[in-house]
């Protein structure tokens, strides 16, 4: 009996270190399976986080072609101010070459400064975009008309927007700039209206 202890001890830890080892090798397995699915889901390459990417890219593009355009030099109205108070209340879409009106396609956008950027920065980068003006009419209700429309954005779309204060006195003969952009004057005193310029960017 004594001569066979030393031998079963022998063979018990012989299964212990097996057993050992089989455990290791599992929690080895399973922290690699972790940590490639954990990659995996964080890569560029995936569509959730590729679009995320993107939709950043887009905003943070159409939030600096805003702010650029809303700057002024004191005394002075912004490039977006002067696009509101020029507009004729027409929609523009990109034919290729250019922006041009719907109802006469012969009319072409001109003197726009938002329209330069855009042709500038987001043509030339396959960016599709729409820019709408909104504002509040006389009995207070909201309205929206569009400045350049090129379709329906697809659901990876950001919108931007920046609001422009008009004054009387930035608008000039009220009654003429109100019939001509459909915007009405929404105070009887010294300020005229606030129009919301709302970007919409998507990639095509």
């Amino acid at each position: 009996m004594r001569r066979n202890v030393p031998h079963k001890l022998e063979r018990g830890e012989h299964a212990q270190m097996h057993t050992l080892e089989a455990i290791i090798a599992s929690l080895i397995m399973v922290a690699i399976i972790i940590f490639t699915v954990q990659a995996t889901s964080l890569t560029p390459l995936t569509s959730s986080t590729a679009n995320a990417h993107i939709e950043a890219q887009l905003q943070a593009m159409g939030q600096d072609m805003l702010n650029a355009l809303s700057y002024s030099a004191y005394g002075q109205n912004s490039n977006l101010t002067n696009d509101v108070l020029k507009w004729d209340g027409e929609q523009y879409v990109w034919n290729g070459t250019t922006y041009r009106t719907v109802r006469n396609p012969g009319y072409e956008l001109q003197d726009s400064s938002l329209a330069h950027t855009l042709e500038f920065i987001a043509v030339k980068r396959g960016i599709a975009h729409n820019v709408h003006f909104s504002w509040v009419d006389e009995e207070g209700v909201t309205m929206s008309r569009r400045y350049i429309y090129n379709g329906d954005p697809s659901n990876n779309a950001v919108v931007i927007s920046k609001r422009v204060h008009l004054s009387d006195f930035d608008v000039g003969n009220t009654t003429e700039f109100a019939a001509r952009s459909g915007i009405p004057d929404a105070d009887p005193t010294d300020f005229y209206n606030i129009v919301n310029v709302k970007m919409t960017l998507w990639r095509m």
